[in-house]
């Protein structure tokens, strides 16, 4: 009798996010304001370094917008 080879079972099949869902996680994050159920979902598809490119985007659009807007009001 033959062995046929088994897919390894290490969990859910994790879809890779798209980059608006990774956008939309980080955004609520920083607020501090996140729903459990999209925490869940997020958690299965989004990968660490996702968040991390995300968060340092997120985070330098941050101290750019905060720069513009103290450059116009002293102005």
């Amino acid at each position: 009798m033959a062995r046929t080879p088994r897919a390894e079972q290490t969990g859910p099949v994790r879809g890779r996010a798209g980059p608006l869902q990774v956008a939309r996680a980080v955004f609520w994050s920083f607020l501090g304001v996140r729903k459990s159920r999209d925490h869940d979902a997020d958690a299965t598809s989004i990968t660490p370094v996702q968040v991390i490119v995300a968060g340092i985007i997120g985070a330098a659009l941050f101290v750019a917008g905060l720069i513009l807007i103290v450059h116009l009001v002293t102005r």
